[in-house]
């Protein structure tokens, strides 16, 4: 396939909806709230604004450049602009981080479908909070359960990806993306409602920058990053499909925007009913599938019904969610394959598909009968977390900044950006100044402190 006859989005919303679908996943949903919560509520939520707007939208117009000017898969993009050079490694590592992340990431997806399950049957009516504990361990624990809702998320995923990337990505984007959205705000109504959820949304929406330092800081940037989903080659990839007319800063806001709505939409979901019960949301990941079944079922367990669908809508809301992330990723390595090794599309995704369904199925016996087996310490599901979390996509970000910042031909750095001088940019100089000083800076500060180097 050609650069001039390579398969593009349809409209300006497919294109703003299938990015935020990249950006929006469950660290959206879990990991902000957590996030939230231990770094002093509100005023977290301001420096992580603050963040989005200084580091985490110049890097992804950064990674919209890179992706809109090579017309290419994230690997062949580097090749393009830096011919002969080492920086296709970049690309390269893009393309492993999203095969890996898709692999461990399906794992947690699949159990939103189970999750789903157990919500319609009413199995959460009359559980303690231990026996919500031990239900959760016995289900990730068994051989094979976990795994077959790993497959049955992949194959959702293959049969959006191999459709292409109008017919595909594009209008499953429109449709997951409103429905989405309308189940947050119908939760976050549902949850301001609750006698008691005013300590929740007063915690969520006060200020106290008393308790603003170093480590929100940090940890405000690595949120911004990590839920933007930067330096995994899912928003360059997406960017080769984009239109000569497709406004990047415009769109690399929108994204923003959308992805920060979410994520604080779902902070007015989880903050005010766990309030409500008298519960702490900090649980981190099992905030999804412990607490929060613990906290619908004392908040509505004297309404079943209620009860039911809205804890229902709510991991119906996460399979949503995840499912935005995992075809993004899927697209990644699928691009890859599909035009460095001449493959087919279709036989390009099922060996991304077979590929991650094998390596999901061992992460996933990790964390229950293969969990005495470790690696530097950690189950195999941990190991591909740490790695790819802590040292690939903030090396990636790093990398990127740098290439925008210092290598890359201003000349083409503005024209992409300004689609050729018909668009004006005043930021521009801004921009530059960010990409080149600011962000990696930034980013060399989250690689430190995920390391736990400054500890």
């Amino acid at each position: 396939m050609g650069r001039n006859d390579r398969a593009s989005f349809g409209s300006k919303l497919g294109v703003i909806l299938a990015s935020a679908g990249s950006a929006v996943g469950l660290g959206n949903i879990w990991r902000f709230p957590f996030e939230t919560g231990n770094h002093g509520g509100a005023a977290f939520i301001l420096v992580y604004i603050g963040c989005v707007l200084l580091m985490g939208i110049p890097i992804m117009i950064a990674e919209f450049v890179i992706g809109r000017r090579s017309r290419a898969n994230t690997a062949r993009a580097y090749q393009i602009l830096a011919p002969g050079t080492h920086w296709r490694w970049v690309g390269r590592m893009g393309v492993l981080a999203g095969f890996l992340i898709l692999s461990y990431y399906s794992v947690v997806a699949g159990w939103t479908l189970e999750f789903i399950g157990e919500a319609a049957t009413n199995s959460f009516a009359g559980k303690t909070a231990d026996g919500f504990i031990a239900a959760f361990n016995s289900f990730t624990g068994h051989p094979w359960r976990p795994a077959l809702w790993l497959v049955v998320f992949l194959l959702a995923t293959h049969f959006i990806v191999v459709r292409g990337i109008e017919k595909g990505i594009e209008r499953a984007s429109k449709i997951m993306m409103p429905m989405l959205l309308l189940l947050l705000l119908i939760l976050a109504v549902c949850s301001v409602s609750l006698p008691g959820a005013g300590k929740g949304i007063e915690f969520l929406l006060r200020p106290d920058f008393s308790k603003v330092n170093g480590d929100v800081l940090l940890g405000a940037m690595g949120q911004a990053f990590y839920s933007l989903s930067l330096g995994m080659g899912c928003l360059c990839t997406y960017a080769s499909y984009f239109r000569n007319d497709t406004n990047l800063p415009k769109t690399a806001f929108s994204v923003g925007c959308i992805d920060t709505a979410v994520a604080v939409l779902a902070g007015i979901i989880i903050f005010p009913a766990a309030f409500s019960v008298g519960i702490q949301p900090d649980a981190g990941p099992s905030l999804l599938f412990i607490t929060l079944p613990n906290v619908f079922q004392q908040a509505f367990g004297g309404l079943p019904v209620v009860a039911v669908v809205l804890s229902v809508m709510f991991y119906v809301l996460l399979a949503l969610a995840a499912l935005t992330s995992t075809i993004s990723l899927h697209e990644v390595v699928t691009a890859y394959l599909h035009e460095e090794f001449s493959m087919t599309r279709n036989r390009a995704a099922w060996l991304v598909t077979g590929g991650c369904i094998v390596l999901g199925i061992v992460c996933s016996l990790s964390l229950g009968i293969g969990k005495e087996y470790t690696l530097f310490g950690m189950t195999l599901f941990d190991l591909f977390d740490f790695v790819t979390a802590k040292i690939m996509l903030p090396a990636g970000g790093l990398f990127i900044s740098l290439f925008a910042g210092w290598y890359l031909d201003k000349k083409i750095l503005w024209e992409e950006i300004s689609n050729r001088g018909t668009l004006k940019v005043s930021v521009y100089r801004i921009l530059v100044f960010i990409l080149k000083f600011v962000s990696p800076v930034a980013i060399a500060g989250i690689f430190i402190n995920e390391l736990g180097l400054l500890k």
